[in-house]
């Protein structure tokens, strides 16, 4: 039976193994400029879990064909090695502390540094169930809000028109617009609970928290549409707040916002 219960370990591992190996269930294909270097180190995460993981399940499968009731003599206590313990112990700390690196250059890029002056201004506003993206206009500026003056039907992000930098603010519900090849700026909002925007093909995403503004800026390098997904329980009708996030070309993305801003 021990021997069976090892094998079928094995045979778990190795099934395992060929599960992840391949790109069943991957993520969709990249289409922003930080998306290689995601992508570069979710695979490094992935193959050192994965060393782990085979090397204590065979481990395991050894000791329990090792150690099975049939054999002869009994099993050794023993107090350990703490020469080998401290070693090992080390030499997880030095890899996953390098994981950990490694992985903070990009997010600090994406959330520390400042994103370029020239970059497109938009805001993103989470609310049950909807993702509310607002455009500053042509004046390039946000006009001022007012929590007192929402509307969910007219006014969804409490837009005050009274103020000279808001009349021309366009507002649009689960459509985002952005350029090609441009740095664009975005400032998450959330307006009941926390949201999580996530765009998989920007290989992008962030928790939005009622009464916190996030700034955080990409870079899309392909055309097309893509799904914005919120990635954070937030409520009964989480599982149909779904967005779309529509990359194209300079004219086209002009003449959408002018559109906008005609209705």
């Amino acid at each position: 039976m021990a021997r069976a219960l090892a094998v079928l370990l094995w045979l778990i591992t190795l099934g395992g193994i060929a599960l992840f190996s391949g790109r069943h269930g991957w993520f969709p294909e990249t289409i922003s400029e930080h998306g290689p270097a995601i992508d570069a180190q979710f695979m490094r995460t992935l193959v050192v879990v994965a060393i782990a993981f085979v090397a204590s399940q065979i481990a395991l499968g050894w000791y329990v064909w090792r150690y099975r009731e049939d054999r002869e003599g009994d099993a050794v206590y023993t107090h350990g090695n703490t020469k080998l313990e401290v070693g090992i112990m080390l030499v997880v700390a030095v890899v996953f502390v390098a994981l950990a690196a490694l992985g903070q250059k990009v997010w600090a890029q994406l959330h520390l540094q400042d994103a370029p002056a020239d970059a497109v201004q938009i805001e993103v506003t989470g609310q049950q169930f909807v993702w509310n993206i607002r455009y500053p206009g042509a004046d390039g500026k946000f006009g001022r809000t007012d929590p007192k003056l929402i509307n969910d039907q007219e006014n969804p992000v409490g837009i005050d028109t009274k103020d000279p930098a808001a009349k021309d603010d366009v507002v649009s519900v689960n459509r985002m617009a952005i350029p090609v090849n441009k740095s664009i700026k975005v400032t998450l909002r959330a307006k009941d609970v926390t949201h999580s925007f996530f765009v998989p093909a920007l290989r992008f995403k962030q928790d939005t928290t009622p009464g916190l503004v996030v700034p955080v800026h990409f870079k899309a390098l392909k055309t097309g549409e893509y799904e914005i997904a919120c990635a954070e329980l937030c409520g009964l009708g989480h599982y149909k707040m779904k967005g779309y996030l529509m990359v194209m070309e300079d004219a086209q993305y002009e003449a959408w916002l002018k559109d906008r801003a005609t209705n």
